[in-house]
């Protein structure tokens, strides 16, 4: 697979046991994530960076590297595809991970072929991503755990949903992106801009 896996976490426990499970995927390269600077370096010669994230004791611990990579202004570290890898499957842990942009959240048991199956889901298919002030991620109204959105609940604001295809050769390509505004008891403005 044309594409690179960054392990953000401690290079031992739970972080060193992911990075040598990386190793086994096909990834063409994966490392320990030291900054922003050498993932941006690296998507110029691979077109998709994952960013696998170790179980931790410390969700919020977290938000500061997802946060740097989804407010990125590289388009391709972006829209990276980020993982976490809990240990139990908390409530509390997936709701933190689900309002930082995460794509997807696995449990144990870490086998192979399971984790090779949900990398893979990442690539060749459409995906919708929103976009407000406040986050940045793949769409979450279909789950229980979603964070509540302004223009949903009809309290006004602002915000994008952007159509994307994430593929091994060319990489990130955005194939719609819409600009919402509502404001209360208003009808909402929409400027469509195909890519």
């Amino acid at each position: 697979m044309k594409a690179y896996a960054y392990v953000v976490g401690p290079q031992d426990g739970p972080g060193a046991g992911l990075l040598d499970m990386a190793r086994t995927l096909g990834f063409s390269g994966c490392s320990p994530f030291s900054t922003l600077a050498q993932a941006e370096q690296q998507s110029q010669s691979t077109p998709i960076c994952y960013f696998l994230f170790a179980a931790t004791d410390n969700i919020g611990g977290l938000r500061s590297v997802a946060d740097t990579i989804r407010f990125s202004a590289t388009r391709r570290l972006r829209f990276s595809p980020l993982i976490y890898f809990a240990e139990t499957a908390s409530v509390e842990d997936i709701t933190a991970c689900l309002n930082m942009g995460f794509d997807d959240i696995i449990t144990m048991p870490f086998s192979r072929q399971r984790v090779l199956d949900r990398v893979q889901r990442q690539v060749g298919h459409p995906l919708v991503y929103y976009e407000t002030a406040s986050y940045f991620g793949p769409d979450r109204r279909g789950r229980v755990a979603a964070p509540p959105r302004n223009v949903e609940n009809r309290a006004g604001g602002q915000f994008r949903r952007i159509e994307i295809i994430r593929n091994p050769i060319s990489g990130t390509n955005v194939l719609r992106d819409d600009l919402f505004s509502a404001a209360p008891d208003a009808a909402a403005n929409t400027q469509t801009v195909h890519l």
